[in-house]
């Protein structure tokens, strides 16, 4: 399965929204290598937050079943992952 790239950057744009939102901060240099735990500091507490903000904004349903701690390593790796599940 293919995906534009288009659809790949509006994921990430809307990943890097939500964790302004679940951080309270502003990201300004977030990119898809930036990792959720090392750099972000995020916890599972503010991952649950990530994952509800992102089901709102792009309007989908996250599987936490099929969610793996592979898909949180980075911003890349979590919008490939929701690339996938939409």
């Amino acid at each position: 399965m293919s995906v534009t790239v288009a659809a790949d950057q509006q994921v990430v744009t809307a990943i890097v929204t939500a964790l302004e939102e679940v951080l309270g901060q502003e990201l300004t240099d977030v990119t898809e290598q930036t990792r959720l735990f090392d750099d972000l500091s995020l916890d599972s507490t503010s991952v649950l937050g990530l994952l509800m903000a992102l089901e709102d904004a792009l309007d989908m349903q996250v599987d936490p079943e099929g969610l793996e701690q592979s898909h949180l390593e980075t911003v890349g790796s979590l919008a490939a992952f929701i690339a996938e599940s939409r």
